[in-house]
């Protein structure tokens, strides 16, 4: 039986309409968001998530290493606030024991931190390139490391000597076996483009890591199915700005 061309328009209307729905929701599979909290005003980091700047935000847990598979005794909590002039973020780490680089130094960049216990951002605001992105790192006793990365076009020094300008800070409570870590970073260090400004509902292409013990052990927000590196750009999530 033919249906008359009114409900033939209807049917294939809603057809249409589903599929695009089924589109949507494929296209945004494995692609989860993390907003950022919105801030009257800049603070100098503290890693202290009971200081007024960061009591009662709410953030993320990481809970999966880079393989999707569970870190049991590493539930990692990130939080995130911004104002015009900074992004923050503050890890929440648990330890057993931490491996630490001797001799620290929390004046100087550290390259290579990444062999140490670390916290991680990678943060890319180039949506047509993904593969040129940033990189923050922050460690237990407050040393620091940031890079310029572009996976196509990587730099000989592998970007550490680009400087962002970003601050940090951190603190171990021993007692509770949990370390703290604060960063600060310029949004003039994320943009490429001079004219774009930070505002709500920008978002950036982000992910988070832990590295635990001499073992190099990962806790990650999101997963990147690959055993030798953090570095898939493909995997990234969205950091969304709040009102």
């Amino acid at each position: 039986m033919l249906c008359p061309p009114g409900d033939l328009m209807r049917t294939l209307y809603k057809c249409c309409l589903f599929i695009g729905l089924a589109a949507v929701v494929m296209t945004g599979a494995g692609r989860d968001v993390f907003e950022s909290v919105r801030a009257d005003r800049d603070a100098a980091p503290s890693a202290d998530p009971n200081s007024e700047f960061w009591r009662g935000i709410s953030g993320v847990a990481m809970v999966n290493d880079r393989m999707g598979q569970p870190a049991p005794g590493y539930r990692t909590e990130i939080r995130s606030r911004w104002t015009p002039e900074n992004l923050y973020l503050l890890f929440i780490c648990p330890y057993e024991k931490l491996w630490l680089k001797p001799d620290p130094d929390t004046k100087n960049e550290t390259n290579r931190l990444w062999n140490w216990d670390v916290a991680e951002a990678f943060l890319g605001t180039d949506f047509e390139n993904i593969r040129r992105y940033r990189e923050f790192e922050v460690s237990p006793r407050g040393e620091w490391v940031d890079l310029a990365i572009d996976r196509t076009n990587p730099q000989p020094s592998g970007g550490w000597m680009w400087n962002s300008g970003f601050q940090v800070a951190a603190r171990i409570d021993d007692e509770r076996r949990i370390w703290y870590a604060e960063m600060r970073i310029p949004w003039r260090a994320l943009f490429y483009d001079e004219t774009k400004t930070a505002k709500p509902g920008l978002e950036v292409r982000a992910n988070f890591f832990l590295s635990v013990g001499e073992n190099k052990k990962s806790v990650t927000w999101q997963p990147t199915n690959n055993e030798k590196s953090f570095h898939v750009p493909e995997a990234f999530g969205i950091l969304r700005l709040g009102r």
